[in-house]
């Protein structure tokens, strides 16, 4: 007789039950490797970037452009469904996960033998070829997580996700900005290329080859990124999405420019926002899945709400004088555990919404709707800043942020067919 599937199984159809056994730590530490392996060169390309050219008299208007080269993450979801209709099972996400490092790594090493200051444009053009694959291990990747975490597992399952990235944000804009300071542009891009292979090695080992189909078949076209969004209530869904962010980001892309200004180095700057910040965010990720279980999502949502509007005001009062780095570190140690809670809490909610065999392109629609608004508002915060100062867009910011606690509750429903 035909042993009667455990219920939670459905959350998976037609899934073996011996997936579901593998050892959530398993689970956790593959997902980590994987988000550790784009975010830590990404990393260092929009970090690096802004700290040289700052350094060279770049106006703060050119440095707000230079985020451009996150382009292909906010068009992702463009080849979303692609990836979705290919991989039929989990074998098959792991195959693009591979392959896309794979090359996302030898571009790096490509760009390893230009020199930064001759060849500039061209490092700018290789950056969005890399950028291009990483998005599209993403898209994988994220399949991947919904597929294998069970949604008692994806608040912590999304704490490893951003917890991998602010990771990546400390190495690749601290630990790796001061080895930059001391061997140079050539001898650091061989070294990432070479930790992106290495971090694919829990992948490589992770067992799915008795992974069934998700579903009997896959009709996916670019018609499904169209219903994602004719889905009844979706509305507030979307809004809370586009602005979540808008009350920190403005900030978190100025603090380095600033730091600059008031008179900090290269090593200091990495110190100071790329390592102690990067670890506050990190930790607040790690802390954010133990605190959405024990206090649910929407309070979740309300608590990094109301930590962005203090961090709001702490910036604003900052930039009243010139502060000292006794002054300096709480308000940055508080902006980024702000952001990687803020991060935690809108992959969990955005995994709630996704449809069976589209989970790669309505979590990539969500993610790159949260990546087109973050994108707009740092290009505009060099303008901004560049206009009326750091103390006008830190104000700007605060607004945005007070909103954002006010609105936040209304627009969120766990569900859409709780709307």
């Amino acid at each position: 007789m035909e042993q009667k599937k455990p219920a939670f199984l459905v959350l998976l159809p037609n899934s073996p039950s011996q997936q579901m056994q593998t050892k959530p730590i398993t689970k956790y530490t593959t997902l980590l490797s994987l988000y550790l392996a784009q975010s830590i060169p990404m990393s260092f390309f929009s970090t690096v970037m802004p700290v040289i050219m700052r350094t060279e008299n770049f106006s703060l208007t050119s440095i707000g452009l230079i985020q451009l080269i996150k382009l292909p993450w906010i068009i992702k979801f463009l080849w979303a469904p692609l990836v979705d209709k290919t991989a039929t099972d989990l074998k098959q996400y792991k195959n693009w996960i591979l392959f896309s490092e794979l090359f996302y790594a030898l571009v790096i090493f490509s760009i390893a033998f230009l020199n930064i200051e001759t060849h500039f444009t061209t490092i700018i053009v290789f950056m969005l070829i890399a950028f291009t694959a990483s998005a599209t291990q993403d898209i994988a990747t994220d399949a991947f997580a919904i597929l294998i975490l069970k949604e008692k597992e994806r608040g912590f399952g999304n704490s490893m996700q951003s917890a991998g990235t602010f990771l990546g944000t400390l190495t690749g804009s601290g630990v790796l900005l001061i080895i930059y300071h001391y061997f140079g542009w050539s001898f650091l891009l061989g070294g990432l290329a070479l930790f992106v292979l290495l971090a694919l090695i829990p992948l490589y080992f992770y067992k799915t080859k008795e992974h069934s189909k998700p579903k009997a078949a896959k009709v996916i076209t670019m018609k499904d990124i169209y219903f994602f969004f004719t889905q009844e209530g979706i509305g507030k869904r979307l809004i809370l999405l586009v602005f979540f962010y808008s009350g920190i980001i403005g900030i978190l892309t100025m603090i380095k420019p600033w730091l600059v200004d008031l008179g900090f180095n290269i090593k200091e700057i990495g110190l100071i926002s790329g390592i102690y910040g990067a670890a506050a965010g990190a930790l607040m990720a790690f802390a954010a899945g133990f605190i959405i279980k024990s206090i649910g999502k929407k309070n979740a949502l309300r608590l990094v709400a109301f930590l962005g509007v203090v961090s709001g005001i702490y910036f604003v009062w900052l930039s009243s004088f010139v502060p000292n780095l006794t002054q300096l570190l709480p308000a940055i140690l508080l902006l980024w555990g702000t952001y990687g809670m803020a991060s935690v809490i809108i992959y969990t909610i955005s995994m709630d919404i996704v449809r069976d065999g589209r989970e790669g392109t309505d979590f990539t629609i969500q993610i790159a709707i949260t990546h087109l608004s973050s994108l707009l508002i740092a290009v505009g915060s060099g303008k901004v800043a560049q206009s009326i100062g750091y103390s006008g867009l830190f104000k700007i910011e605060l607004l945005m942020a007070i909103l954002v606690l006010i609105f936040a509750s209304f627009l969120y429903k766990p569900s859409l067919k709780n709307q």
